[in-house]
């Protein structure tokens, strides 16, 4: 049996239960490989908006198991609610033993204030044309069904599988620029309210960068998704990494620890070499 990884906190975000191009298998296996003190659910998690219950296999169901198995052993879980599960925000504040929903949440971490939300408070289009998101939620699926079809044939012919939305992400013009508005939007206001640092989702875009607001420094995280980069945050030793789902760090379904420093060792000697 493996030894989970311990971990001071996990976010997780944007897993879209229910939802098609979920990767709930890929997030039951990386569930099962830690044990979190603390674990923020930031947001998109249960997929009410496109929820279909043939989109719901036994994995979908074991990441819910394994969630209420961390709550009944001692692991304080906030959820925070997004535009996907808006649902839940008629329960806010509600709290049992070890679970709580809420809008947002801010932690003191090694004297850093962090502020985590899910982020869709700041999308425009979100506030004032609920239609129309929804309407590009759906084209969403469409891509990302269209996107499964076409990597199960690149699969059987031995090719590199695809991600169509990251590459309209990275390559388009409009996208490239709503997520620069998003970051410096969010980092802006976290700056005016004396955050160090702040977490977010729903936009799909893992990642970690630091910003220069006039006299402060704003630490901004994305905890992207478990649709196409299956990435999570983790906080340990009073620092934040990025993990990033990759099948080679599992054999035979369990995480092999070694294998994933071996290759965060060599990724920051290849980054030594560059620079």
């Amino acid at each position: 049996m493996n030894k989970k990884r311990s971990v001071d906190i996990v976010v997780i975000s944007d897993t879209h239960l229910g939802a098609i191009g979920c990767r709930a298998k890929e997030l039951n296996r990386y569930l099962k490989s830690i044990q979190p003190k603390t674990i923020i659910l930031n947001g998109d998690i249960i997929d009410i908006w496109q929820f279909n219950k043939r989109y719901w296999n036994k994995y979908h169901t074991k990441v819910v198991k394994r969630l209420l198995n961390f709550i009944s052993n001692g692991t304080k879980v906030y959820y925070i609610a997004g535009n996907h599960d808006e649902a839940l925000r008629r329960f806010l504040n509600f709290e049992i033993e070890g679970f709580t929903i809420s809008n947002k949440l801010s932690l003191d971490l090694n004297g850093k204030k962090t502020w985590f939300f899910h982020g869709d408070v700041f999308d425009v289009t979100m506030q004032h044309s609920r239609w129309l998101t929804r309407l590009g939620g759906f084209g969403y699926d469409l891509l990302i069904l269209l996107n499964a079809t076409v990597n199960k044939f690149l699969t059987l012919i031995g090719r590199e599988k695809l991600s169509f939305s990251k590459t309209i992400k990275n390559k388009v013009k409009a996208a490239v620029s709503y997520i620069n508005k998003f970051e410096t939007t969010v980092t802006d206001i976290a700056s005016k309210n004396n955050f160090d640092s702040v977490v977010c989702g729903h936009i799909h875009q893992p990642c970690i960068k630091n910003f220069k607001k006039k006299n402060k420094n704003v630490t901004y995280l994305n905890s992207g998704d478990w649709i196409e980069n299956m990435t999570a945050l983790e906080y340990h030793d009073n620092k934040w990494s990025l993990f990033e789902y990759d099948p080679l760090f599992f054999k035979d379904g369990t995480f092999d620890e070694q294998v994933y420093k071996d290759a965060k060792a060599l990724f920051s000697e290849l980054v030594k070499e560059i620079h």
